[in-house]
């Protein structure tokens, strides 16, 4: 562990060493300091035989220059105490540093189908058609979920991939706005739609992925069949989330589904097949709830903080051992041209 390291933990913005360890060279020059010190002191003291010279006089004028050096040699050790200082890496540890959600994949499936134009939604008082209400709000979804890989895939007739899943919200938000109904097809191919968007997952995603499917009724079309791709969702583990846009199965001269001698799933049955929810939309303020609970159930998981705003201040110490030692070099010129 790095020194230190223990108490950058407690949470609260301090004062740190990052290798204090150099502390230690502040020792050997405190003692050679102390050493010096004595020795002056010591040679300062009147000695006890007199000393008759012809030229003591001279001599003595030659201690009198001499205070001068005790200043030069004090800040010489001050800017070896602050190379020191600067050695041991001292820092200020801010606040923590949010980690990235760990997020999921999820896919939406888009309905784009003819139905899809019903004008039976509302935006500030005024009729606005199903598809354009769910764009705006899957929008918001998108937007507010960092960390999540989203993938797009439009579906009518035929179902294809607008976009992969991709950290790119604003990617994913982009082709969102640029739906329209019908750009693949007025019937409805859920299974289709249901079987791509499981190639898109990867292999081994980090959390469980997710589908959620938009539409407005029962497929009607599709190489593969609703039961067959909840079948292959239960066995990769994936729920589907599904969400009945609009009221009428029916409206708008929407052909019924052709009777089959096996009955396919609904909308409701899928989800409960696959550990996911049937949500049922018929208006704006509806669907805003379903889209919340959708992500109060498919959370991202918010890791802990494991890095801290760290500013290094070891240039401090070290500038100022540069100013004591050009002090001192001047000092020591000015002794030796006085």
């Amino acid at each position: 562990m790095q020194p230190g390291r223990h108490l950058a933990e407690a949470g609260r913005p301090m004062l740190n060493l990052a290798q204090p360890i150099w502390l230690v060279l502040s020792l050997p020059l405190l003692v050679l300091a102390v050493l010096r010190w004595r020795r002056e002191r010591v040679s300062q003291e009147p000695a006890s035989v007199a000393l008759i010279h012809p030229q003591l006089e001279l001599l003595a004028r030659s201690q009198v220059a001499q205070p001068g050096g005790r200043f030069v040699r004090w800040l010489d050790l001050l800017a070896q105490l602050c190379l020191v200082l600067a050695l041991a890496q001292p820092q200020w540890i801010g606040a923590w540093l949010p980690e990235t959600p760990q997020g999921r994949e999820i896919v939406l499936l888009v309905d784009t189908s003819r139905t899809m134009s019903i004008t039976d939604f509302e935006l500030d008082g005024q009729p606005v058609e199903r598809l354009a209400v769910l764009k705006d709000i899957v929008t918001r979804f998108v937007a507010g979920r960092r960390g999540d890989r989203f993938g797009l895939i439009a579906f009518g007739s035929v179902a294809g991939t607008l976009v992969p899943p991709t950290f790119d919200r604003d990617l994913v938000s982009a082709m969102l706005a640029r739906l329209r109904v019908g750009i693949a097809g007025d019937d409805t191919a859920i299974g289709d739609a249901i079987g791509l968007a499981l190639k898109q997952l990867q292999a081994q995603p980090r959390l469980r992925p997710a589908l959620i499917l938009f539409t407005d009724g029962d497929s009607t079309a599709g190489d593969i069949t609703p039961g067959e791709a909840v079948a292959l969702a239960r066995h990769m583990g994936v729920p589907i989330y599904t969400v009945q846009i609009g009221g009428d199965l029916f409206a708008a001269g929407r052909p019924k589904a052709p009777a089959k001698t096996v009955s396919e799933p609904g909308l409701a049955q899928i989800a409960a097949a696959t550990g996911g929810r049937y949500y049922q939309a018929g208006d704006r303020g509806a669907l805003q709830s379903v889209i919340h609970d959708i992500g109060q159930r498919e959370k991202t998981v918010v890791r802990p903080a494991t890095r801290r705003v760290v500013q290094e201040w070891y240039l401090l110490p070290l500038l100022l051992a540069v100013g004591l030692l050009s002090l001192a070099r001047l000092s020591a010129i000015r002794r030796v041209t006085a």
